[in-house]
């Protein structure tokens, strides 16, 4: 069974919560776009696991762990660290627990820079564009230039035509980096002496992961694809510029795994209680609420990157927003993260329209001018009450009920999880479940 994981609106929805439920069924987690800067956040009786670039199902020692072809290893130090703070906290790595697609994208050293050049002089003059910094873009750009390395690479760097065109990359990046930001050039021994130094590190990790995954799948095994970002987010499907540089929609995701001719089972879109937004653009939701109201949720529910650390933009659940972002998903089974942070509130706001100088608009368009959009709020009580022990959908408040009941007639959908806190077993299930 192929099941992909995606998020409805502009990322950190609770995809590493979901994720790490579901492998414990599972037999692999695969990655299959994006790059480290991934912020996927997962609670255990060891403690709390900010994750970049390793899956959400890397703590389950039987659970086989995959960055497949549609991924831009972003940073193979930032990896290599990664690995290393797993490991110190008592979880295994090896070859058999995490493959490496011969097929993804290398960031090269000089992605990152030039991304945090790039995103300085556009900061002063007011156009940044929110980025993490950590070189995606310019490992994706690069990518499609044909001008960087593929992990398979690392395993011929003896081979004539690899060092030929490890050759062209320096020129024509060193060229861009001196040309336009006055950068001191790379060394093609240099160079070559770091590719070394990786292939070294990640040899072992490196192998066809699509033939890996394909058989799996054909031998009955049960496999998850996790995505990084959201729908709103997507490079084509999101409010572009304000994107991410790869497509977060669940319809790549076998493509990005690898199996390009296998189609998921099912679905899963997860959304937030309340409106999160990841970067910089257009965020109507922050609009519908007192600054006092946006720090008190950004307190409650702990709304700050896990990648970067910046606070998190945060406003009510938008229903107008949520809706294009099922369409785009296509999910076929919808969970529903950090209710509890909600229980505090005496009255709960709920986006149910945007309102622009031309009228009333029920449906969401990433071309619309939204910075001109005002929202139209409705209120349902609260029920001030913890409801972190609930472990059924009857034991939930009426008015917790309500809410849930409220949002699923919006977005016309049921929704079969709910997580009433943040750890591991904090959760129900409602209707049908995987």
């Amino acid at each position: 069974m192929l099941t992909s994981v995606t998020g409805i609106n502009w990322g950190d929805e609770g995809k590493g919560r979901v994720i790490d439920l579901l492998a414990e069924n599972a037999d692999i987690v695969v990655r299959y776009q994006g790059g480290n800067n991934a912020g996927h956040t997962v609670v255990t009786n060891q403690g709390k696991f900010v994750l970049n670039l390793l899956p959400s199902g890397i703590l389950h020692s039987d659970v086989i762990c995959i960055l497949g072809d549609g991924m831009v290893v972003v940073d193979l130090e930032h990896l290599a660290n990664e690995i290393k703070q797993i490991e110190d906290r008592g979880i295994q790595i090896n070859p058999k627990h995490l493959k490496l697609s011969k097929k993804a994208t290398i960031s090269m050293p000089w992605h990152r820079v030039q991304d945090e050049l790039e995103e300085n002089r556009l900061e002063r003059t007011g156009s940044a564009f929110g980025s993490t910094r950590r070189g995606i873009a310019y490992a994706y750009s690069d990518k499609y230039r044909k001008k960087t390395l593929r992990l398979g690479d690392l395993l011929h760097l003896d081979d004539t035509a690899v060092q030929a065109r490890l050759k062209t990359i320096l020129e024509s990046k060193n060229l861009e980096l001196a040309g336009c930001y006055h950068q001191e050039p790379m060394s093609y021994p240099a160079l070559l002496d770091w590719c070394r130094e990786q292939a070294e590190k990640f040899s072992k990790y490196i192998c066809d992961t699509g033939t890996f995954i394909d058989k799996a799948l054909s031998c009955g095994k049960k496999v998850i694809l996790e995505a990084q970002l959201g729908a709103l987010r997507d490079i084509d499907y999101g409010i572009f510029p304000y994107t991410s540089s790869s497509s977060t929609i669940s319809a790549y995701g076998p493509i990005g795994a690898g199996i390009p001719g296998r189609h998921a089972d099912h679905v899963v879109g997860v959304l937030k209680a309340y409106s999160t937004c990841v970067g910089a653009g257009p965020f109507v939701a922050e609009n519908a609420v007192s600054e006092k109201w946006q720090q008190d949720l950004r307190a409650a529910g702990g709304e700050f990157g896990a990648a970067t650390g910046r606070p998190r933009r945060v406003g009510p659940f938008d229903a107008v927003a949520s809706r294009y972002g099922l369409r785009c998903q296509h999910a076929d089974k919808i969970a529903l993260t950090k209710l509890d942070v909600l229980s505090s509130m005496k009255e709960i706001p709920i986006i149910t329209g945007y309102n622009d100088p031309n009228g009333s608009l029920v449906e969401f368009d990433p071309t619309d001018n939204l910075d001109s959009c005002t929202p139209v709020i409705y209120k349902v009580p609260g029920w001030e009450e913890d409801i972190s022990h609930c472990r059924t959908f009857d034991e939930l408040p009426a008015n917790a009920k309500n809410y849930i009941k409220t949002i699923e007639d919006m977005l016309h959908a049921e929704i079969n999880f709910i997580s009433v806190g943040a750890k591991r077993d904090e959760y129900l299930l409602k209707g049908e479940w995987l």
